[in-house]
């Protein structure tokens, strides 16, 4: 009889899939290791949110954790994890020098969730007003930081190809290091279609999206200041409804219904309020990984209006199920006539979930991830011997950050 398998995820947050693409993505990740039989303890440092999943629902166990304390070493020895996997390269950097001390056959697997240099060194061409170039990248403090926690780990998991040819070709890590992961969903039938509300049933533009994000909050900026103004004077009767979760008083100051700009706070049912809207406006400026909410459109069948940012490494080279466009008067236009255009909004529907089921499928990479997860358990040590940058890396890396904690738990008592 097989032995069942432990995971212990140590988690940035506490799940909220109902916030954040991040909390469906990590719900995804639980459901693959859930049907492959592991056990699974996901652990954080963070205090409870109102918003946060009930895991024992899902059968997983819950236990808070204390950063720079040596309650993490004594946890994690009575747990044994035979996996583990860090929520982000912070929380590497944060727990992974304990894990190879006290479980050092484990193997460590790292969910970048978005490659997050990319991100900032994108936001900052932006905020400087240049185009950003890949050799920003080499510049970036995060860069640094967040390629030596790859470099460190057994696994990490990328969730764009785009991210995946930056890291083989810009920062030459290899191959071997990183398994592409985009966000995974079942299958979709165009028959499913006809139980989604209809064109005529359907109102509104809609914008939605985590306040807590930096990109997110810049886009809902940029329709108000640029699309907005240029959508209302050609479609005087246009309403946008901006839902996100976590919006700070500069998000509601733009409330403005004598526009017809809604700020309506956070949404109880993401999936529900996106069916109802005709149009997902998404102008994303800057950013990186993949874009949740362009993907709950298409699985809502509702069409988007979204930028290059916006639609990167989503759809392969399909049809998008709108439209692309960088140009703030052309995305206006463009806007207007998918809200309008009955057969161009049908065949934007069509095209959402032909990108689904060529790119998003659970079922063509949950068994490969398990596979590749086993194959580690069973020979981890060669995969670490062919990894010296990495070697070096865990070596001179956790002997500082070891003592820097050690010495912030003395301080503390």
């Amino acid at each position: 009889m097989n032995q069942i398998k432990k995971l212990l995820i140590i988690g940035f947050v506490w799940p909220e899939p109902k916030s954040s693409a991040a909390g469906g993505r990590m719900m995804q990740l639980i459901s693959i290791f859930k049907e492959n039989g592991f056990e699974i303890t996901f652990a954080s440092a963070a205090q409870d949110s109102n918003f946060m999943v009930d895991l024992s629902e899902f059968g997983v166990i819950k236990k808070s954790i204390e950063l720079n304390s040596s309650t993490f070493d004594d946890f994690i020895l009575e747990l044994n994890p035979d996996v583990v996997l860090f929520d982000r390269f912070m929380i590497e950097e944060q727990f992974g020098w304990r894990v190879i001390e006290k479980c050092p056959k484990a193997i460590r697997i790292l969910d970048t969730e978005d490659v997050h240099c990319l991100r900032t060194a994108r936001q900052k061409a932006f905020k400087e007003n240049r185009i950003f170039e890949l050799e920003d990248l080499l510049s970036e403090e995060v860069a640094k930081r967040e390629i030596a926690s790859i470099l460190r780990c057994d696994l990490s998991l990328i969730i764009s190809e785009f991210e995946m040819n930056i890291l083989k070709d810009v920062f030459k890590i290899n191959e071997d290091l990183f398994f592409y992961l985009p966000f995974l969903v079942d299958e979709m039938k165009e028959e499913e279609l006809l139980k989604l509300p209809s064109f005529d049933e359907r109102k509104n533009f809609i914008f939605i999206g985590n306040f807590l994000h930096e990109p997110n909050w810049n886009t809902v900026q940029y329709l108000k200041e640029a699309i907005w103004p240029s959508i209302k004077r050609d479609f005087p009767e246009a309403i946008l409804e901006v839902y996100g979760a976590y919006p700070s008083q500069k998000v509601l100051q733009l409330h403005q219904p004598k526009n017809g700009f809604y700020i309506m706070g956070r949404a109880e049912d993401a999936n529900e309020v996106v069916k109802k809207a005709r149009v997902v406006l998404a102008p994303i400026r800057f950013g990186a990984g993949l874009k949740g909410k362009l993907l709950e459109a298409m699985q809502c069948g509702t069409p988007s209006a979204t930028t290059s940012i916006g639609s990167e490494a989503m759809h392969e080279n399909l049809p998008w199920n709108g439209f692309i466009e960088d140009d703030s008067v052309e995305f206006a236009k463009k806007a207007i006539e998918l809200y309008k255009d009955e057969n161009l909004w049908r065949q934007s529907q069509k095209n959402g979930i032909k990108i689904i089921n060529k790119c998003y499928q659970k079922s063509t990479y949950s068994s490969q991830l398990i596979s590749l997860i086993n194959s580690l358990l069973i020979d981890s040590k060669s995969h670490r011997l062919h990894n010296f940058m990495g070697n070096l890396l865990q070596h001179h890396a956790y002997t500082s950050t070891r003592y820097m904690s050690k010495w912030i738990e003395a301080k503390n008592k």
